[in-house]
């Protein structure tokens, strides 16, 4: 498979004030389980349902191997989170869905860690990545969905100027359950994240 010429090999890190976002490596694996196996009860209820291997080495080895190949075919780029200051992983992002052509457009996902819920990392990162795909990816739709009672997430959504536009019902199995989510997007010419 080839790399498409609208993204680089090599991302870049971004920087937003408060965070890093860059590219997940294989040597992150022990901060990313401890994070997450901490972070379990917080995350499960917003995510699809967790495999018995979840936070195994060879379970990452093969999420790490997923991310790359995503990125080589140019369908989704994932990145870590990290507190600027500290440089402590704070949660995780990915740009997925990823279209050009009449489309340009692509699906912002996410999640954080119980420890870092709270303190406006998150509406950070979803502003940070949106205007490197706006700018960078040069795309023109971003698009975000979440479960209807996630009032965090609709939080960080809509401070990052993101719009709800409707009701996906039965859109996607979280935890075991088919779930409707709202439907948000931002376009790339919306007035900037207060």
């Amino acid at each position: 498979m080839f790399a498409l010429p609208f993204i680089r090999r090599e991302t870049p890190a971004l920087e937003g004030g408060k965070i890093r976002l860059r590219v997940p490596q294989i040597g992150d694996y022990r901060e990313w389980a401890q994070l997450r196996a901490a972070s379990r009860a917080f995350l499960q209820p917003w995510e699809p349902r967790w495999m018995p291997d979840e936070l195994e080495r060879t379970a990452w080895r093969m999420r790490i191997n997923h991310y790359r190949q995503d990125h080589a075919q140019g369908t989704a780029m994932a990145f870590f989170i990290f507190e600027k200051g500290r440089g402590r992983l704070a949660g995780g992002i990915t740009l997925g869905n990823i279209r050009h052509g009449v489309s340009k457009s692509a699906q912002v996902g996410y999640w954080i860690g119980q420890p870092y819920a709270g303190q406006g990392l998150m509406t950070e990162a979803v502003t940070t990545l949106s205007r490197f795909a706006f700018g960078e990816l040069k795309l023109h739709r971003i698009e975000a969905a979440c479960i209807p009672r996630n009032i965090r997430s609709i939080r960080v959504l809509e401070k990052a100027g993101f719009q709800r536009e409707g009701l996906l019902r039965s859109y996607l199995r979280i935890n075991g359950a088919w779930q409707d989510h709202y439907l948000y997007a931002r376009i790339e010419d919306d007035p900037p994240a207060a």
